[in-house]
């Protein structure tokens, strides 16, 4: 069964919240509606759970990755290139320590960045269903589920006092 959306728009937090209520009263799950908003508002402001992220992993990560690679970049150079002065040691320590400082903060920043980028979910590719007036301050709860559901979807919003309700069309454009 295909797919499709419902946006309903509200002026005012409260009639999010209380649609929230009534698509979760409905027997909607979390993942098949999204609250869309210009305006900050605390994570669970309209009674849906806080979303979990992961971007404390992609650091640790980076950090890892960077000083294996500065670790074998500088035990590898000075490997195939051994210039023995003074009777030094080939693999020199205060060299190998900077490399690797310097090795591991960048492939912390790198990840992080990348982090930010993957839970942020950018790129995306399908925009979907969209109002211009969200932006302006109102409020959008999006609702996508099976067609055989979307009569359910669409009372809930009304319920809850939606001031405009919009389709998506079996094309996939806003109606």
């Amino acid at each position: 069964m295909a797919t499709r959306s419902v946006l309903g728009l509200f002026p005012e937090p409260d009639g999010a919240a209380r649609a929230v209520e009534g698509l979760q009263g409905a027997g909607f799950g979390e993942n098949e509606y999204e609250v869309l908003t210009g305006t900050p508002y605390p994570e669970g402001a309209f009674g849906e759970k806080p979303a979990r992220h992961r971007l404390y992993v992609f650091p640790f990560i980076g950090a890892i990755s960077g000083l294996s690679v500065a670790i074998l970049l500088t035990i590898a150079t000075q490997a195939s290139n051994p210039l023995v002065t003074g009777g030094k040691p080939i693999l020199g320590l205060p060299p190998m320590a900077i490399i690797s400082y310097e090795g591991t903060m960048l492939g912390a920043i790198i990840f992080t960045v990348l982090g930010i980028i993957f839970e942020s979910r950018l790129p995306r590719p399908v925009l979907g269903l969209y109002d211009r007036r969200i932006s302006e301050g109102f409020i959008g709860v999006l609702v996508s589920c099976p067609e055989d559901r979307l009569g359910a979807a669409e009372k809930a919003l009304r319920e809850a006092g939606a001031t405009d309700i919009k389709h998506e069309t079996p094309g996939g454009s806003a109606q």
